[in-house]
């Protein structure tokens, strides 16, 4: 069985409220479950955090265990070099989401510090993102 972690940064606690118009209206957490009936076969593990230290320590203690990361780092995509590194660090091949299009979006969402860590990027495709990033990890071998 393939275990694959999910982790997802600042507001989006928030999902499912936080700007329905650009986030949807469902929480990621009413979300998970219907990727985790999509995927029976996988272990799917869950973290979100507001801090970005809390991220990172979360890479680390999984990073080398699991066999793979979906990573939604919010607002610290565009500013963390750390959790770039922590995505360096570690074993783990790690695809990149947003739920909206960054590129459509203001500027400064345009880059990404994770971007060049990772094996693959989803935009804008909302949260049907997250089940590409988790069918990408599926077929993926270290």
């Amino acid at each position: 069985m393939k275990s694959i972690l999910i982790i997802n940064g600042p507001n989006l606690n928030l999902l499912g409220k936080r700007e329905p118009t650009i986030y949807g209206n469902r929480s990621f957490v009413d979300y998970l479950k219907t990727i985790e009936a999509m995927f029976p076969e996988v272990q799917l593990r869950y973290f979100q955090s507001n801090h970005e230290g809390e991220l990172i320590d979360k890479i680390h203690e999984l990073g080398f265990e699991v066999d793979g990361i979906v990573i939604n780092a919010g607002a610290y995509t565009h500013t963390s070099i750390a959790i770039a590194d922590a995505l360096s660090a570690v074993t783990a091949p790690a695809v990149e989401v947003h739920i909206s299009n960054v590129h459509a979006r203001e500027s400064f969402r345009h880059h990404s510090y994770l971007s060049a860590k990772c094996k693959g990027v989803v935009v804008g495709l909302g949260l049907m993102g997250y089940e590409m990033a988790v069918r990408y990890l599926m077929m993926y071998e270290k």
